[in-house]
């Protein structure tokens, strides 16, 4: 979480960043997410899938995926005057994980961006938000001719902690992913509120 103070004259505003990760299973959405979203031309770090690692990428679901996010991706998105989020994506695959460390150090919260065709591949991130106690919500990614699941039956899949918002969206479209964005902050704030009086009290 990073503050940038104002220096023009009489301007005494701050202007708050806050740092956000955007993490789920190999083809999930999250460098489409980050990309429709960002006010700012998105960084990547994709790479074409290769036969080498045909033995390990499960494409199963996603045959039409031809790439893939090697580090990870990176936008941002002004919510408000004075606000503004900037965006991790975090690499699917499991052996690319151990970047994961890094880019949670400081951020505020996570998307968790889930496909119920493949709700299993989300496991892993939700696990680890979990441990570290970093609060997330799950989004999920309608994909054309995808079941629809409710919110309330997506928690119960994933055996959510009680409270954990669940989100539907669509990650090509940006009214829709600022609404995931911007409820991730709100609860991540209460989250944080409540952990500081907790300290106090």
């Amino acid at each position: 979480m990073v503050s940038e103070h104002s220096d023009a004259p009489g301007d005494d505003t701050t202007a708050l960043a806050l740092k956000i990760l955007v993490a789920g299973g190999f083809g999930v959405g999250k460098t489409t997410l980050v990309g429709a979203v960002s006010e700012i031309r998105p960084l990547r770090t994709e790479e074409l899938l290769s036969e080498a690692g045909q033995s390990v990428d499960d494409t199963d679901g996603v045959d039409q995926k031809v790439t893939t996010t090697v580090a990870m991706d990176f936008g941002r998105i002004t919510i408000r005057s004075g606000l503004s989020l900037y965006l991790f994506g975090t690499p699917g695959q499991d052996r690319f994980w151990f970047l994961w460390d890094e880019l949670s150090q400081g951020a505020l919260g996570a998307v968790v961006l889930a496909d119920t065709r493949r709700l299993e591949d989300c496991f892993p991130a939700v696990d680890y938000f979990e441990h570290r106690h970093i609060p997330f919500v799950v989004a999920v990614n309608c994909f054309t001719g995808a079941r629809t699941y409710g919110a309330h039956d997506v928690c119960r899949a994933l055996d959510l902690d009680q409270g954990t918002p669940v989100v539907l969206c669509d990650a090509r479209d940006r009214d829709s992913g600022k609404e995931v964005l911007i409820r991730l902050v709100e609860y991540a704030g209460r989250m944080h509120t409540a952990r500081l009086l907790d300290s106090v009290g």
